[in-house]
């Protein structure tokens, strides 16, 4: 899916009949039409998303990741739009270490519905996005931070 509201990326959405299996942030591009009720219903979603970054999402995610990895996952489920946690912070709530925190980041199956994106460096500097330190990625993060502050 792509929004027309000047995000700079498009949406890609895989699902089953059940559940949402990834989603990926995309470079612009035409909009497909939703195969399922499932992809219809996310979609729906991720529009009153880009309407209000308040939305909270329903949506059904597979299982994914390590006891681990879910547990970082959680976590930053529970910081609020508009807030950011810095890594170390995290890792000392969930008593583990930064790099752990941003190995889990990195290998998040579903941002947006995971906002991975709410989570910086301790300098307050942007640090990483989706296992990446620059480019198409890290300019998403950074329109991401500024659309859930509006």
């Amino acid at each position: 899916m792509s929004d027309s509201n000047s995000a700079p990326f498009a949406l890609g959405i895989r699902c089953n009949n059940d559940d949402i299996t990834a989603i990926e942030y995309l470079a612009p591009c035409a909009a497909q039409v939703p195969q399922s009720l499932l992809a219809k219903e996310a979609v729906r979603q991720f529009n009153a998303w880009f309407a209000d970054p308040a939305f909270v999402f329903g949506l059904p995610l597979a299982p994914a990741g390590t006891p681990f990895q879910r547990r970082v996952w959680e976590a930053i489920a529970a910081i609020p739009s508009g807030d950011t946690q810095s890594y170390g912070a995290l890792a000392t709530q969930i008593g583990s270490g930064p790099r752990a925190v941003g190995n889990a980041c990195g290998a998040n199956p579903y941002p947006l519905v995971v906002p991975c994106h709410r989570v910086i460096a301790a300098d307050r500097g942007l640090g990483g996005f989706a296992r990446q330190r620059g480019g198409f990625l890290l300019e998403v993060k950074r329109w991401l931070l500024q659309h859930e502050r509006h």
